[in-house]
């Protein structure tokens, strides 16, 4: 069995702390798209793509889809993405999603999250439809050339088929409580 998610895999179940200290289920979230990316507090590659992905889960609000973010990293490995510096990372940029904490990792691996940011795109019966990357350059979004979470999205908007379903994602690695902080799963690979 692959490390992550495969085309057409269902959404594992969460729930999860949110930035607002309520708790969050994937039930929770009922428009017809789903967008769950896996993030973080300190990477140079989400906080250098942020302002891109608020730009998408903005332009995208309207037509029906949901953007949740979570953090899995292990704040031994990084104090800076601890669920205190979470609130105050939303507080500062009031970003358009929900900001979840797995503090067990459980949901990474059940989602097989590889690199943050990663970004997992459902449809209406939470199918997996896309899993990669957003963006071709996430540590200066300026630079991007391809956008394919955008892509993704207006073609199900669209009601038309997603022409690439599998990009690599292109970030930091999560960071797995007691391990190196560059460690990946022996099974962890490139998507593509």
């Amino acid at each position: 069995m692959a490390f992550t998610l495969a085309i057409g895999d269902l959404a594992p179940q969460f729930t999860l702390k949110s930035t607002t200290g309520d708790m969050q289920s994937l039930g929770d979230f009922t428009q017809d798209l789903l967008v769950i990316f896996f993030t973080c507090n300190h990477c140079p590659y989400v906080t250098g793509s942020d302002e891109s992905t608020r730009k998408t889960a903005e332009r995208f609000a309207k037509d029906g889809v949901d953007f949740v973010a979570i953090n899995s990293n292990s704040v031994n490995t990084y104090a800076e993405d601890s669920y205190a510096h979470m609130i105050m990372r939303m507080a500062e940029h009031h970003f358009p999603w929900c900001y979840l904490h797995d503090e067990t990792q459980a949901i990474a691996k059940a989602y097989g999250a590889l690199r943050t940011p990663h970004f997992y795109v459902f449809n209406k019966a939470r199918q997996l439809v896309y899993t990669g990357r957003a963006i071709d350059t996430p540590r200066a979004y300026e630079n991007a050339t391809t956008f394919e979470l955008d892509n993704t999205l207006e073609a199900l908007i669209a009601g038309n088929a997603v022409a690439t379903s599998i990009t690599n994602p292109i970030g930091c690695n999560v960071k797995w409580d007691g391990k190196d902080a560059h460690w990946m799963p022996g099974d962890a690979c490139d998507l593509v």
